[in-house]
């Protein structure tokens, strides 16, 4: 071998590291699809899409056949910049086409023939698909609409770049869900949420086969027969933001109901608006069952009728009065007008946590409450069977094991002693409650010292003869196969108990309704830690869905890193870290995002220049101990503060302006041994491996001032934050490690003259 031929050798070795070494830091991808498929072998080849690619109907196509042709066309053209051709079809060609369908379809039919695929309206079974994905051809055939649609979703997964080619990974997968009810529970969004919320109906919780949203409104939508119930309930929402509370307290400081007044952001949308979402989720294959609270949580019925309230007296009451006629005259005009604009199969009537002291009220003074809140649900259910609509509740109160078999005593923090009502007794429930009624399990978890307390909750749920779904669900659930398998459980729905934005989904949900969505379609249950990774690796794909934007670094451009000559600190990391100092010398990233790290050395409280105008900075950062992430239901009125303040970046631009990149944990950052124990995850940034077990994490900032360049970057770390316990924050250290930025794009050089 010549000297020549060793350099060119040395040189291509040298770019194979470059790029595959990233790779390999990265750890193992997440699971092509997810949930994890009843049947799967992903294998090569794979498919090519180009602009010649046909997706094929038929040639009187259905509406599901062009609505699945132009969702798969409207999502390769946007995202990966090839849009294949619509084509109605007689017959399969030969090869380079997509078919999507259910077995009504004459091509799918045609295709399943050739290939002797087994499947039918039988096999898989409702919502089932068979997938295909070769050289030739990627073909799903549903079982039915809905298993075609599902089948597409797993599609959608498989599809991936590898610059400059776009495929869709070989596969073939045969699969079918584990439980009917799918749900997640979220609050109706606010007008200003609305682009996002459609991303989040069609990018993640149709993607992840979800099936059921509950959506929780209030007086939230425009009410033309109780317009005051809209002025109400906006004076309501802001009087408790501005007064930094996320409930009023009732006389004597008695506990009431939660709150939920940032149901669509503290406002009202137009019944078109509201109309428009259930529409888009039916299109999507997701049933909305409006949550409309009725007995407890209604303050949104009694902010102008206080006079309907058990206790009229207090500042915003919670709770109307059953014996009250007026009461049921208010409520189902409101259930009429949601009735009218969503047409639901089923209405979640809430239910829950009837915290009211007993006696209270005069006209329920003396009476059995739990006769009172048995009339009552009796009536609205029977208000909504005559309409042809199934009734939901929290079942928290059809159970004295929850709320006791007689009345609670409870002791406000002012020292006020009282009752609150107790559970139905087991033989009202099995002589009057309707066994038509969905009950939501939000008790199944062990909540109470009493051994299998939770799961005591299911048998006697099975006891009573009910359907019902584990609610408030975590993946957190101990042997859920066994407990999954009881007769009436028909699924389950996490939750979210805050507005419905990008931020608080984000921030608090993504583990919840990604790991719950695996046990409701997948029968395989990754463990709680393997989940977490799971989860993470989906991060930047979740982010990009939800937020609808593709950040620089995936937009073609090249990641440049920076150089540093050792780590910046916000504070010097506490003594016994030393392992910084093993911190690995070169290349490092997570996916496109690269780094050049160097011996760590000690860390610096120095600036990092920069002195180009450039697309994004990403930072390289890990924090040295675990903070503070709470959910943001805890701090309605300011939910950016329930993730602990660490730091901040100051970035400075060469005119002197200086905008500051907050660092918060559990949002963009974690603490750098992380990979020992991954239980949280970070929404906003991905993990990179920078050896001996040390962890640190990849956030982009996008510029806001392109064209303006930036001059230096400083980190400065936090102090006084006082976190949503009322604690102050005491120092913890940020290291920042690496810093790349995506550079502004050249110009394209003009073609040559002729």
């Amino acid at each position: 071998m010549t000297k020549k031929q060793l350099a060119c050798s040395l040189r291509v070795a040298a770019l194979w590291l470059w790029w595959i070494l990233p790779v390999l830091a990265a750890g193992p991808p997440p699971p092509l699809v997810f949930p994890f498929p009843r049947e799967a072998r992903f294998r090569e080849p794979h498919f090519l899409i180009d602009p010649a690619t046909l997706v094929l109907v038929p040639e009187q196509p259905s509406e599901s056949d062009l609505f699945l042709a132009r969702f798969f066309i409207a999502e390769i053209t946007d995202r990966y910049g090839v849009p294949p051709k619509l084509e109605n079809a007689r017959r399969l060609p030969p090869a380079n086409f997509v078919l999507i369908g259910s077995v009504a379809n004459p091509l799918v039919r045609e295709y399943a023939s050739q290939r002797k695929l087994q499947v039918s309206a039988g096999k898989p079974g409702p919502e089932g698909y068979v997938l295909e994905v070769g050289k030739d051809a990627a073909v799903v055939a549903g079982s039915d609409e809905r298993g075609a649609f599902y089948g597409l979703q797993s599609l959608r997964q498989l599809v991936e770049r590898r610059n400059p080619i776009v495929r869709i990974h070989g596969a073939s997968l045969c699969d079918w869900p584990y439980k009917p009810f799918r749900g997640v529970k979220v609050f109706l969004p606010g007008r200003d949420n609305i682009p996002f919320f459609r991303r989040f109906l069609r990018d993640f919780v149709a993607l992840y086969k979800y099936n059921k949203l509950i959506l929780e409104v209030n007086a939230a939508m425009r009410l033309d027969r109780r317009p005051e119930l809209n002025a109400g309930w906006i004076e309501f929402a802001s009087q408790l933001n501005y007064s930094r509370r996320d409930r009023p307290e009732g006389p004597g400081r008695q506990y009431q109901d939660s709150a939920h007044h940032d149901t669509a952001d503290g406002g009202v949308l137009e019944k078109e608006e509201v109309a428009g979402l259930v529409r888009y989720a039916n299109r999507h294959f997701i049933e909305v069952i409006p949550e409309i609270p009725s007995l407890t949580h209604s303050y949104y019925l009694l902010t102008r009728h206080r006079e309907l309230a058990e206790i009229q007296a207090a500042e915003w009451p919670d709770t109307y009065c059953p014996l009250n006629p007026d009461s049921y005259k208010l409520l189902f005009d409101v259930f009429d007008e949601y009735i009218e604009v969503t047409r639901p199969k089923m209405i979640h009537i809430g239910h829950d946590e009837w915290r009211m002291p007993v006696n209270a009220c005069p006209r329920c003074k003396g009476k059995d409450y739990r006769e009172l809140f048995l009339q009552d649900l009796l009536k609205i259910h029977g208000f909504l069977a005559a309409r042809g609509i199934r009734t939901a509740i929290w079942g928290d109160h059809i159970l004295e094991r929850v709320r006791g078999s007689a009345p609670q005593d409870q002791v406000s923090p002012a020292g006020f002693k009282y009752r609150i009502p107790q559970a139905l007794s087991p033989e009202q429930v099995r002589a009057k409650l309707p066994r038509d009624i969905l009950i939501f399990n939000w008790f199944w978890d062990d909540l109470r010292p009493e051994p299998n307390w939770g799961e005591s909750n299911d048998r006697q749920l099975v006891e009573f003869g009910f359907q019902w779904a584990y609610s408030n669900f975590t993946p957190a659930i101990k042997d859920y196969g066994r407990r999954s398998s009881r007769p009436g459980l028909i699924g389950g729905a996490p939750s979210s108990w805050a507005a419905s934005t990008e931020f608080n989904l984000g921030k608090d949900r993504i583990h919840e309704f990604i790991g719950c969505a695996n046990l409701l379609w997948s029968t395989r249950w990754p463990g709680q830690q393997e989940l977490s990774r799971i989860v993470q690796g989906f991060m930047p794909a979740v982010r990009r869905n939800l937020s609808g934007k593709t950040p620089p670094s995936e937009s073609g451009d090249p990641v440049a890193p920076l150089s540093m000559r050792g780590l910046l600190s916000s504070v010097a990391p506490a003594a016994g870290h030393a392992r910084l100092d093993a911190l690995k010398s070169g290349l490092v990233s997570a996916g496109k995002k690269r780094f050049q790290i160097g011996a760590s050395g000690s860390p610096r409280p120095d600036r990092v220049v920069v002195g180009e105008d450039v697309s994004s900075v990403i930072f390289l950062h890990a924090c040295e101990k675990p903070a503070g992430n709470d959910w943001v239901d805890q701090y309605v009125y300011n939910p950016q503060d329930t993730a602990d303040l660490l730091g901040w970046y100051e970035v400075i631009y060469e005119d002197g302006l200086v905008e500051t990149v907050p660092v918060r944990y559990g949002v963009n950052i974690l603490e750098w041994d992380w990979a020992v124990n991954p239980s949280r995850y970070c929404y906003a940034a991905d993990p990179v491996d920078c050896g001996n077990s040390l962890t640190f994490f990849a956030f982009e900032w996008v510029n806001p001032r392109l064209g303006k360049a930036i001059s230096e970057i400083r980190l400065r770390g936090a102090a006084g934050f006082r976190n949503t316990r009322g604690e102050i924050l005491g120092p913890n250290a940020v290291v920042l490690a690496g810093l790349s930025v995506v550079r502004k794009r050249p110009f394209p050089q003009p073609p040559p003259a002729n």
